[in-house]
C-alpha cells in the first residue's frame, strides 16, 4: 500500500496517509503569545485545514494526543476542546504534562484522522 506524504520535508511532513489513516500534529503557528486558550484555537483552526487536505473533518478524528506544558491550563485547554467537537464526536485522547521545543508553546497535539471514502 503506497503511503502518501503530504508537504514532505527533511524533518517532517505535514500529513502522512496510509491506508485511509492520517497523522499529524500542530501547535500554534500565528501567535505563541496567546494563552492556552488561544493558542489551542489557533492549533483547531489549523487542524480543520490540515484535515481538508486529507480529505477529512474534524467529525472524522480517530484519537488525539494533546501535551500540555502546565497541568494548570487543563480546564482551560478543555474548555476550548469541548466546543470545537459536536456533541458524540469527540476522538478517544490522552493529556500528558511535557516540555516542548518552544518555551512559548503551552499545547501541542498529535492528530489520527479517517479520510473521507
Amino acid at each position: 500500500m503506497t503511503i502518501n506524504r503530504i508537504n514532505p520535508g527533511k524533518r517532517w511532513s505535514d500529513i502522512t496517509v496510509f491506508n485511509g489513516i492520517g497523522h499529524f500534529v500542530e501547535v500554534a503557528e500565528s501567535d505563541t503569545s496567546a494563552d492556552v486558550k488561544g493558542q489551542t484555537l489557533q492549533i483547531l483552526e489549523q487542524a480543520e485545514q490540515m484535515l481538508a487536505k486529507m480529505n477529512s473533518d474534524k467529525s472524522r478524528v480517530l484519537s488525539a494526543t494533546i501535551f500540555l506544558t502546565d497541568f494548570a491550563n487543563f480546564d482551560s485547554f478543555n474548555e476550548v476542546w469541548d466546543e470545537w467537537f459536536a456533541e458524540g464526536t469527540a476522538p478517544s485522547r490522552a493529556c500528558v504534562k511535557a516540555e516542548l521545543a518552544d518555551p512559548n508553546l503551552l499545547v501541542e497535539i498529535a492528530f489520527v484522522a479517517a479520510e473521507r471514502q
